[in-house]
């Protein structure tokens, strides 16, 4: 059939992507279509849902090709349910951050390669990413359907509507389909907590947002102040009333704002959701005893959540390994995670998880299975250095552009490069461009700086150059993500 349909259409088929539902066969090709030019096509064999241009019959049975455009994306979810995102509950799991929308292909195949019994998430990107690199939810949305359909992934997969902090944020992800729901009440977390007098700490513990809480300030210090609370496993959390006054004022408003976001959520969902908590942007580390704190009262008021992820001991920068004392983060993880174990179960989720080899087997230890592993710059780095090998030209131009912009990109990440170590391109022959991509400095600077890449003079400087290598050479591209996400997805695997 692959072959007189290639014959028919004049376009190559993706051979995985060739499906059967309700006596229909759908299909995935790309060539040059008559009506349409060059680019990606979705095909039935038979009446089905997809819209587009009658081409010829195949054994007394139409074919139709159209555009992978959300008119068809929606269609081919319906006839092809596996295509769509769904919950993942309390599976071992793995996010795909995908910031181009070409990556999937690649991220099934490095799922297949090193995360045997990990579920994925394909559709993964946050608000202020879509922002960065001027995409919607639905077109993340429908990325991730396609690349799923092209490499007929029909094991299932979840979707991350990443780093929500504003209500509306939950009307435009939900209509798009996600699943997962990432609150992120960063902006409600008062970091000088930690250092604050006496009378400064009771002066705002005063003024959190109680009516939201649905407690009064006497009766939340009377629920934890000067008690022990048990964990599994043995150990336990002390909350002298001045470590929980400050766990109160550091996270008390984070919490009244998760709830409003979940209530919002609960409204919104018009099928099944799920809800990941975040507080890993914070400026200091969230301690065992405040972890316990907000999980607490998350669960008092109600709230259900699959996975946290506090902000941990060490620096978890974007796209290089932890930095920090091992023996301290497995000292202080375990504690997190006897507090996960003990008001959950829910998962961790480790944020910026991108290309934290060194941590990988204490988390998976530690947490037996209850685990989120959140990646995505590294994909795009990885798209990057599929660029070096087939378009070096291009490279050199995207790589000098980081280098001038990386100084402004950075303000909004965890990140320490020193561009004094990030060398120009002048000095670099075309065969140790590749290699810069493992420098520590030369990865943040290209890491921090994707969306000034993407939308440099209207997106129309880089961007359909890197859509256009990428398309072109796209074997090189997953070939590349497969390589490093398997190396990520490998010491989680569960089978």
């Amino acid at each position: 059939m692959i072959e007189k349909l290639q014959e028919l259409t004049g376009l190559k088929v993706y051979e995985r992507s060739v499906a059967q539902a309700s006596g229909v066969t759908y299909f995935l090709a790309r060539g040059e279509h008559p009506s349409f030019g060059p680019g990606r096509f979705v095909g039935s064999v038979g009446k089905g849902r997809i819209a587009g241009a009658l081409i010829g019959d195949l054994g007394g049975r139409s074919v139709i090709v159209g555009e992978t455009d959300e008119q068809n994306a929606a269609g081919l979810r319906e006839a092809l349910p596996w295509t769509a995102p769904k919950c993942l509950g309390l599976a071992t799991s793995i996010g795909f951050g995908d910031r181009l929308g070409l990556a999937t292909p690649g991220h099934v195949r490095a799922l297949r390669a090193g995360g045997a019994g990990l579920r994925p998430i394909f559709a993964q990107q946050s608000i202020r990413e879509m922002a960065r690199t001027h995409r919607t939810p639905q077109e993340v949305m429908d990325a991730a359907t396609w690349g799923v359909f092209q490499e007929g992934y029909a094991d299932g997969f979840g979707s991350d509507a990443d780093h929500l902090q504003q209500p509306d944020d939950i009307q435009t992800t939900t209509a798009a389909g996600f699943t997962l729901f990432t609150i992120d009440p960063g902006a409600h977390v008062e970091n000088a907590a930690d250092t604050m007098d006496a009378a400064a700490l009771a002066a705002s513990f005063e003024k959190l947002d109680f009516d939201t809480l649905a407690i009064s300030p006497s009766d939340l210090t009377r629920l934890y102040a000067d008690r022990e609370f048990a964990l599994d496993g043995g150990g336990r959390v002390e909350l002298p009333e001045e470590t929980m006054l400050r766990a109160a004022v550091k996270y008390g408003n984070a919490v009244a704002h998760t709830v409003k976001m979940y209530r919002r959520l609960c409204n919104a969902a018009g099928g099944e959701s799920e809800l990941e908590v975040s507080v890993d942007e914070t400026k200091t580390p969230t301690t065992p005893a405040e972890h316990y704190f907000f999980a607490a009262e998350l669960k008092r008021l109600g709230v259900a959540w699959v996975s946290m992820a506090p902000r941990f001991v060490g620096r978890f920068e974007k796209g290089v390994d932890y930095i920090g004392d091992l023996d301290a983060f497995r000292a202080s993880f375990a504690e997190h995670a006897a507090v996960m174990r003990t008001l959950g179960p829910y998962k961790i989720s480790i944020h910026s998880g991108s290309d934290k080899f060194s941590v990988y087997p204490i988390v998976a230890e530690l947490t037996d299975g209850l685990v989120h592993l959140k990646t995505a710059g590294t994909s795009y780095l990885e798209a990057l250095r599929a660029i070096a090998a087939v378009e070096p030209g291009l490279f050199r131009e995207i790589y000098e552009f980081a280098r001038e912009r990386y100084e402004t990109d950075k303000a909004t990440y965890h990140v320490s490069a020193d561009l004094a170590n990030v060398r120009p391109a002048a000095e670099l022959a075309d065969d140790e461009l590749a290699a810069v991509l493992d420098e520590f400095d030369t990865r943040q600077a290209l890491h921090v700086t994707f969306g000034s890449v993407l939308t440099a003079d209207e997106g129309e400087r880089f961007r359909p150059r890197i859509y256009a290598a990428l398309e072109a050479e796209e074997e090189a591209h997953y070939a590349a993500l497969e390589k490093h996400l398997a190396r990520h997805a490998a010491p989680f695997a569960r089978e």
